[in-house]
């Protein structure tokens, strides 16, 4: 069966000149998926691996998500035989860092089973477990083109600690975060990424990075690239333009490069829970619909 993946995109430092460098899905389930019985068709009918349908499709990149628990579903385990066969395929990879046993989210950020429960030692821990997770992707030879440290972390990372209610820790935990990568095996190839969701919304933008960067012990140098969440059906602001104007926001003011890590489009929404954005009431609620989303929001990251 053919199944719909979340769209990456990656727009370079200026979005006015910029053109896709990243065109990608995340995949992190595709292996617990095979192991359920299901198969992948491309748009021929044939049944093929999913790499393959990607990587004819035009898909250079994928998304693999990393919980720390040994025992969960993404573990790290997993998350290098994944890398294996992306590189085999020819795929670079994005690897998204949870933080977390479990997933996080703007509501969920739990911190990890057995982490310390002060600041000192929490940053610590997270330098150490980046530092790992990092010279295990060099070992096998599968390095990341893109790490995200952290998951939607508007709302901080690693509660209680890494909440919002303390910037300082929020920027501390991130530079340890950054550090173990930059001191693994792997040096600078990966470009690491800060990833926030709501997107269109400039001012949500703003405050964060303003508030955390203030601190000054999280620094410009400890990461690559802004990504983004944006999905239309939470809010009729998140509009095409207002994604338009945050992403040109973001760009002018940090000079850093920009990602739409995720989106979507819905096949069917007979009750949508909130108003749809405007400007995206012409498109239906179906698989075409879904291409006409994806490349409005790429002609937006590509500028």
């Amino acid at each position: 069966m053919l199944l719909s993946f979340t769209p990456i995109l990656l727009l370079l430092a200026t979005i006015s000149h910029a053109a896709l460098t990243y065109k990608g899905v995340d995949w992190s389930s595709v292996a617990i998926e095979e192991a359920a019985g299901r198969t992948y068709k491309n748009s021929a009918g044939t049944t093929q691996p999913l790499e393959t349908i990607l990587k004819a499709s035009g898909v250079n990149t994928v998304r693999q998500r990393l919980w720390v628990s040994s025992s969960s579903q993404y573990n790290l385990a997993y998350n290098l035989k994944l890398a294996t066969r992306a590189k085999a395929a020819g795929l670079k990879i994005y690897l998204d860092m949870h933080f977390s046993d479990t997933w996080a989210d703007p509501g969920a950020q739990t911190t990890p089973s057995g982490w310390p429960t002060d600041i000192d030692n929490l940053s610590w821990e997270l330098y150490n477990y980046t530092l790992a997770v990092s010279n295990s992707f060099a070992a096998q030879g599968t390095p990341p083109a893109i790490i995200s440290i952290g998951n939607e972390i508007r709302n901080g990372l690693l509660w209680p600690l890494g909440g919002t209610s303390s910037f300082s820790n929020i920027a501390r935990l991130l530079h340890s975060a950054s550090f173990g990568i930059r001191y693994s095996n792997l040096g600078s190839t990966p470009q690491i990424m800060i990833h926030l969701d709501n997107g269109w919304n400039w001012s949500t933008q703003e405050g964060w990075y303003e508030s955390t960067l203030a601190e000054g012990t999280f620094l410009s140098t400890d990461y690559d690239v802004m990504g983004v969440s944006y999905y239309p059906f939470y809010n009729s602001a998140a509009t095409l333009a207002s994604l338009k104007t945050s992403l040109t926001n973001m760009a002018s003011t940090w000079g850093k490069k920009i990602i739409v890590a995720e989106t979507d489009w819905p096949t069917s929404c007979p009750s949508p829970g909130h108003a749809f954005p405007s400007d995206a009431s012409s498109i239906p609620f179906n698989a075409a619909g879904q291409t006409t989303w994806v490349e409005d929001v790429a002609a937006i990251v590509a500028g």
